[in-house]
């Protein structure tokens, strides 16, 4: 079968051996999958990624000498069964799957290991008891971006909101747009968003936020600061030594970029007690100033991928309608295409969320 495949740090177009179900796994058509931002990363990045998981035991590197397979954002269709399996979705039932395969040594990852394909494979392989039934008719298109919404659900659920902050997010790509549903759904706002992008800022205002920022004509942090003053009963309930500090309501920061320097401008950015909440991937060494964070003590909170509760919940969002997917796709490719797509994605104004189609 045909995938486009990860090979000496380029995208190619290859054939591969079908996969076969084993035990528990279920034989999956590849509908449609999302290119990520860290597959963009991961490409570029990858020998970074391979040495980084020295410090994440239990964890099977990327051998870069084999092929990888790339996708993890993906909607598939029922094929076929392996042994001890329940079979209680019918062949050609449309599912979704967190982007692992449970094993006797552990979970393993798909979309970043030589043995496991992704979803820009024709066919791949998934653990039946992760298996969830698309409902209510929902086209695979949506439904694979259920894994990006989840990555949004989940940096809001572990930003510890008490209620009263006022969000910034950093970034409009498809990570801080998911943030922006998310903090929409829980009732948080004003929601203040910033990327140099037009087209993005766009989406973010259909995402849910309230006011969106141009970086290069207006510093997000004052924004923020305008649409984040105390109320006069909130002025007045301050305990005497705060009073002497700008009236000013809880700050929530998502950085939702991921290239280095960010983080550092956050901390130069952000007011007094932030919490800043770290949702891009920066593949790459970054520095910041510890002191920065001290002086103003901030609260940095790193986060990653979703509970399995958190990704059936985002893929019901999305099939109640509550999440405006079909803005986010922006462009549609076969597996020939993919390596184009890649490129094609450097643009923000061009695109937003290209899906893999891989028997397109």
């Amino acid at each position: 079968m045909r995938a486009a495949i990860f090979r000496n740090g380029e995208i190619v177009v290859d054939r591969v051996p079908e996969p076969k179900p084993g035990a528990g796994q279920v034989l999956v058509k590849s509908l449609a999958c999302g290119i990520c931002g860290s597959d963009l990363h991961a490409r570029k990045h990858a020998h970074r990624m391979v040495e980084l998981s020295k410090f994440l035991p239990g964890r099977t590197p990327m051998d870069l000498s084999r092929d990888v397979v790339f996708g993890h954002e993906f909607c598939c269709e029922v094929l076929d069964y392996g042994p001890n399996t329940t079979r209680k979705l019918k062949p050609g039932t449309k599912v979704c799957s967190l982007p692992a395969l449970l094993t006797p040594e552990g979970p393993k990852g798909i979309g970043y290991s030589n043995d496991y394909l992704g979803g820009y494979a024709e066919q791949m392989l998934l653990s039946e008891p992760l298996l969830l039934e698309v409902p209510n008719g929902l086209a695979a298109e949506h439904a694979a971006l259920t894994e990006p919404l989840a990555v949004g659900v989940h940096a809001v659920a572990m930003a510890n909101i008490q209620g009263g902050e006022v969000p910034l997010v950093i970034g409009c790509g498809p990570v801080g747009l998911a943030v922006i549903a998310a903090l929409k759904i829980r009732g948080l706002g004003p929601i203040v968003a910033a990327d140099y992008s037009p087209a993005r800022r766009l989406l973010a205002e259909k995402m849910g936020a309230d006011v969106v920022v141009d970086p290069a004509r207006t510093q997000p942090y004052a924004s923020w600061a305008e649409h984040a003053q105390m109320t006069d009963a909130e002025k007045a309930a301050r305990p005497p030594m705060q009073a002497l500090l700008p009236p000013l309501k809880p700050a929530l920061i998502f950085e939702c970029v991921g290239v280095p320097g960010v983080l550092q401008q956050v901390f130069e950015g952000a007011p007094r007690s932030a919490r800043v909440v770290v949702v891009g991937v920066c593949m790459e060494t970054d520095k910041s100033e510890p002191m920065l964070g001290i002086i103003k003590e901030l609260n940095v909170q790193y986060v990653l991928g979703y509970t399995p509760e958190e990704f059936a919940y985002s893929l019901r969002l999305i099939a109640e309608g509550q999440v405006d997917a079909a803005s986010l796709v922006t462009g549609r490719v076969g597996i020939d295409g993919v390596a184009q797509a890649f490129a094609d994605l450097a643009n923000p104004e061009a695109h937003t969320k290209i899906l893999v189609e891989p028997w397109r």
